[in-house]
């Protein structure tokens, strides 16, 4: 069993299966950032001296992109088309229902704050990795320096601007992917007159054809 910044990485048959699926349909950048994301789990579960499923939680961390991927059709929010890619996968290799439930809820909702803490503890590892991924560490555990040595293995790849790119895309291959808040971020930040969706909008909007209200 290999090991990064001293987190070993599972190696059963399944996790084997999840990790060439996720190289032969991802872009590197994206790529290298599950396999980080799985790895800051591990040292933000392990720290914190939480029980956990160790292959559920790689599994769900390593699948957590593949809406980003070439498999998507951007037919919904790519978190949704992604935790159903990852469901489809698990269940031709015949896992267990209720884990698969457990990698769906991880993926679904791994953009979402604060849900996924309220839910499963791999479910909120899984969230808690890729944030780190994202926004760096906790300081306490920052401060164990292990980033570099992640980064060493697996590198950062111009992720920042590659993987608004993969947001736009998925916008511009289907206007709803941006029901994805991050691909609304994505293509607020990257395409002029860009309009995401915003509810005082539409209550006005309601209001002025349905209603009769006047306009707020």
């Amino acid at each position: 069993m290999k090991t990064v910044a001293d987190i070993a990485i599972p190696d059963s048959a399944l996790c084997a299966a999840v990790t060439e699926y996720v190289e032969r349909s991802s872009a590197p950048f994206l790529l290298n950032h599950v396999l980080r994301s799985y790895v800051y789990a591990e040292w933000i579960g392990q720290s914190r001296g939480l029980g956990y499923d160790s292959e559920l939680l790689y599994v769900a961390t390593v699948l957590h992109d593949l809406g980003l991927t070439r498999l998507a059709t951007a037919s919904s929010r790519f978190e949704i088309e992604g935790a159903d890619l990852a469901r489809d996968f698990l269940r031709a290799r015949g896992m267990a229902a209720h884990r698969i439930d457990i990698v769906w809820d991880a993926i679904a909702l791994h953009t979402t704050a604060e849900i996924p803490l309220r839910k499963s503890t791999e479910v909120a590892l899984c969230h808690l990795g890729i944030a780190a991924d994202i926004r760096g560490l906790p300081p306490s555990l920052a401060a164990q320096k292990p980033t570099q040595r992640v980064l060493e293995r697996y590198p950062w790849l111009g992720m920042d601007n590659a993987l608004l790119d993969a947001l736009v895309a998925l916008y511009e291959k289907s206007p709803a992917a941006a029901a994805s808040h991050a691909v609304a971020d994505a293509c607020q930040h990257r395409l002029p007159g860009f309009e995401r969706f915003n509810l005082c909008d539409i209550l006005s909007e309601r209001a002025r054809r349905d209603i009769g209200a006047p306009a707020t």
